[in-house]
């Protein structure tokens, strides 16, 4: 008969998690929550500023409307003013957009229980979808404002960010990650780890040199702070807009670090560059320094030592040496690409203004992050061989386990000479007697040496029969009846017992030996009256 499957235990991964509809509404619903949230957002926002203002005076369809150009600006969409393009927009509130994008679409996955990488496409489709629409039509709504913004930019830079954002947080829960894991050889893989790990190295490098700089001329800082306006209005306004800008300072000292630099306008700054001239009154640029100095490049050493840490990290990825340095220019490329990225996004244009453009060059700064990262790594890589297994050897583990059997052997040798008794002690008797009193020692005999038949077992050989013959009677009487000598011709004979009688005919050929009158222990062919299987007694 053929195996058949139950109704209804169909394999769980052909089997649709939720009906179409139910999941169409979770999409529904996650897509309409990261968009409306989004633009709460960039309302209260717009509410806070205008209301710690010097001029207090605002309208509610005012900020409604400026809450529009924020939310697309959100997206990295440049805003179209009258007097140019403003395309250097702050990293800050992109990089929460996308935060709150990824949640949503972790949210609709888990309540959609998608587990596969095939699953994850809806969701990434819904979202970049639909906010590429939204983005699309409220650029069509602000076409005859002050600020305007291309509806083809606003389509395809809303989807982007948005399909990114959701790909990222789905990633791990659809398989996605480990699907792309599946595709690369190991080498490779690490590699890519590796090159994030390069780039998180050099972001917080940059960090911390933006830290410094802005400790060393706080004064200018602080001034520029106190100039930003009259009341705690203006100074909120002024932090705020250095937060949003926060990550564009980071990226920017980030390319000072690494020697590409970055330049405002006409004013160009880097570690073996230095063109001075004005600078917007804005404290973050408080930490370029006024002028050229000795010291400057050696803040070079700093992106070197990442490439020594990336080689370091890369050294146990394979045992051989060109494995390893291929590891190593995959992290160079990998963090050549984030560079370049994040350079892309940090500058832009600011208005035709003499201050434009806000530039961090995304070319030179990857090609340095590659050469930082790949020579002083694949010179480590190359040479840092992990280190060899110890292992135990060979002769030693055969010496020892000879040790060790030649000890069981000692021991169980000991053990069987001491355990033998010994033949002088229990003298077999002599041939001719009664065989009835024969029976009877020998049931005395079987029941002093039932306690010792575990030791005797192995030194019954040498002591003789007498113990074969003593285990013979105690069968006997086990059994109830006297026990009777056996012939050289291998018959035996039983013993009349009122009530019981012993069977033992064959019991010659199934031993396979000759046993005498029981109870003599030698084996020998019996002498005695019953020698032949006789008995007198009734």
């Amino acid at each position: 008969m053929f195996p058949s499957v139950p109704h209804g235990t169909a394999d769980p991964a052909r089997r649709p998690a939720h009906p179409p509809g139910q999941q169409a509404r979770v999409l529904a619903m996650a897509v309409a929550g990261s968009l409306v949230l989004g633009y709460v957002g960039a309302v209260v926002l717009l509410a806070v500023v205008s209301g710690t203002a010097a001029a207090d005076r605002f309208s509610l369809a005012g900020i409604l409307l400026g809450a529009i150009p924020a939310w697309l600006a959100a997206y990295h969409v440049p805003l179209g003013l009258p007097g140019g393009q403003l395309g250097v927009l702050p990293l800050l509130p992109t990089a929460l957009l996308m935060a709150l994008v990824a949640g949503t679409s972790l949210g609709a996955a888990t309540q959609l229980r998608l587990r596969r990488p095939g699953q994850a496409w809806p969701v990434v489709a819904a979202m970049a979808g639909a906010h590429a629409v939204v983005g699309c039509v409220l650029s069509l709504v602000t076409s005859g404002g002050p600020v305007r913004t291309p509806p083809a930019v606003a389509f395809f830079g809303c989807a982007a960010v948005a399909g990114a954002a959701a790909t990222l947080g789905i990633a791990r829960r659809c398989g996605l990650a480990r699907a792309v894991r599946g595709w690369l050889d190991p080498v490779t893989a690490r590699g890519i780890r590796a090159g994030v790990l390069a780039i998180t190295a050099l972001l917080g490098v940059g960090a911390a040199a933006l830290a410094v700089g802005l400790t060393i001329s706080w004064p200018t800082t602080s001034a520029l702070f106190g100039a930003a306006g009259a009341g705690v209005g203006g100074a909120f306004g002024m932090w705020l807009l250095c937060l949003g800008y926060l990550p564009n300072a980071v990226v920017a000292a980030t390319s000072f670090v690494v020697g590409s630099g970055m330049s405002v306008g006409q004013v160009s700054v880097g570690p073996v560059e230095f063109t001075g001239g004005p600078l917007p009154s804005v404290p973050l640029f408080a930490a370029l320094p006024e002028q050229s100095s000795w010291w400057l490049p050696l803040v070079l050493v700093l992106p070197g030592a990442v490439g020594v840490l990336v080689g370091w990290a890369c050294r146990l990825v394979a045992a051989r040496p060109a494995a390893r340095v291929r590891a190593v220019l995959v992290a160079g490329l990998t963090a050549a690409v984030g560079c370049l990225v994040l350079a892309a996004l940090a500058g832009g244009a600011l208005a035709n203004g003499p201050f434009d453009p806000v530039r961090v060059p995304a070319g030179l700064f990857a090609v340095l992050t590659l050469g930082w990262i790949a020579l002083p790594g694949a010179v480590v890589a190359w040479f840092a061989a992990p280190p060899a297994p110890v292992a135990r050897p060979a002769n030693a583990a055969a010496t020892a386990t000879a040790d060790t059997v030649a000890t069981e052997l000692d021991g169980a040798e000991t053990a069987s000479v001491d355990s033998a008794p010994d033949p002088a002690a229990d003298p077999a008797p002599a041939p001719g007697g009664d065989p009835v009193a024969d029976a009877d020692a020998d049931v005395v005999g079987a029941e002093a040496d039932d306690t010792e038949a575990d030791s005797a077992e192995a030194g019954g050989a040498e002591a003789g029969g007498a113990e074969a013959g003593g285990a013979e009677a105690g069968g006997a009487e086990a059994e109830g009846a006297g026990a009777g000598g056996a012939g050289t011709d291998g018959v035996g004979t039983g013993v009349a017992v009122p009530d019981q009688a012993v069977e033992t005919a064959g019991a010659g050929e199934d031993s396979g030996e000759t046993r005498g009158p029981a109870g003599d222990g030698l084996g020998q062919p019996g002498t005695g009256p019953d020698a032949a299987g006789r008995s007198d007694r009734p």
